[in-house]
């Protein structure tokens, strides 16, 4: 299977060795800033704290956010890697980040959601470069191999860069009727990379009834990885699009060159924001400019709860001294 689907990707798609170098504008942003409450539970048996699943050593001995900057490093310059995380999370992170500068690390005062993230670390990187391509990536999640998800970032980079005007996101190949992630529906295939596995966005699904899970994985419908990369251009007007008072409240803030000052204006800010859902208020109604590139026999897993994890780990048979004391059986 592995060397079948790397071939399709630097074959079929027509990508060669020099394509596949780090192009020098391209961006990470780590979305690090999650609670993790669902798995709390768990994270708890392993570290004996409160920490976020995204600072917790699941597998491996290595933190989920250790892994996620690892398997990046592959695909985009450390360099231009940028962390989302929150300020009630400092302790955990502090450690794990010293070798991050300051400026990379987008400290938001509390957790608004998706949205607030992608709009403070894409106004930071900006900034430093109006013509970025960004990826945006949660910091939670697992994937079985580590080259082919790098492959297909590296595919998605270079039909950004092909079709500037459009955000493609990654999806991930359904395993069975899962309610609890979202979806997304493909539509035509477009034109381009012969044999790419690249389609328009008909629509998303987000959490449907068992009986809908059931229909759209009839449907060969995707799981909604939450990866999405694009010029940061086209990310900004497509929030002006969808939530402009967002992008409005932000620019302000981002235009402070002392550090401690942007701080301030943060906390100010983020007093006055709602929580939000970037897929629902962005990607949901942004489907025109949207496409989804399948993730081919990549099997992922956003560890959302104790289970998932444990079926996870079974399944991979990967070692964890945790998983007796954790009494928990695979669904």
């Amino acid at each position: 299977m592995v060397p079948l689907f790397s071939a399709f990707y630097t074959r079929e798609c027509s990508i060669s060795p020099k394509k596949l170098m780090k192009p020098k504008r391209t961006w990470a942003v780590i979305l690090a800033g999650g609670d993790g409450t669902r798995l709390r539970p768990l994270t708890r048996l392993i570290s004996h704290d409160d920490r976020p699943k995204q600072f917790c050593p699941i597998f491996w001995g290595r933190t989920l956010l250790a892994q996620t900057r690892s398997r990046l490093a592959h695909a985009i310059a450390p360099e231009h890697t940028v962390f989302a995380v929150v300020k009630p999370h400092e302790h955990f992170y502090n450690s794990e980040l010293a070798d991050v500068k300051p400026s990379r690390i987008v400290v938001q005062p509390a957790n608004r959601g998706t949205t607030a993230a992608i709009v403070y670390a894409l106004l930071r990187i900006v900034r430093s470069d109006e013509e970025a391509t960004v990826g945006f990536f949660p910091a939670d999640h697992y994937y079985a191999d580590d080259a082919l998800f790098v492959a297909a970032v590296n595919l998605g980079v270079q039909i950004v860069q092909e079709h500037s005007e459009s955000l493609v996101l990654l999806g991930a190949e359904a395993q069975h009727a899962e309610v609890e992630y979202g979806w997304i529906e493909p539509g035509a295939k477009l034109k381009g990379r012969v044999g790419c596995p690249l389609f328009r966005v008909n629509r998303f699904w987000e959490q449907p009834s068992l009986h809908l899970a059931q229909s759209l994985l009839d449907k060969n419908c995707l799981w909604n990885t939450f990866v999405m990369l694009g010029r940061a251009k086209t990310f900004l007007d497509a929030l002006s699009s969808t939530v402009p008072g967002v992008l409005a409240a932000f620019d302000s803030l981002t235009q402070q060159s002392d550090g401690d000052v942007e701080m301030k204006c943060a906390e100010n800010l983020y007093k006055t924001l709602w929580s939000g859902d970037f897929s629902q208020q962005v990607l949901s109604v942004y489907t025109d400019r949207l496409a989804v590139l399948c993730l081919k026999g990549v099997e992922w897993s956003d560890l959302g709860k104790p289970e998932r994890v444990i079926a996870t780990v079974n399944r991979a048979r990967i070692p964890c001294p945790w998983l007796e004391a954790a009494c928990i059986g695979s669904p």
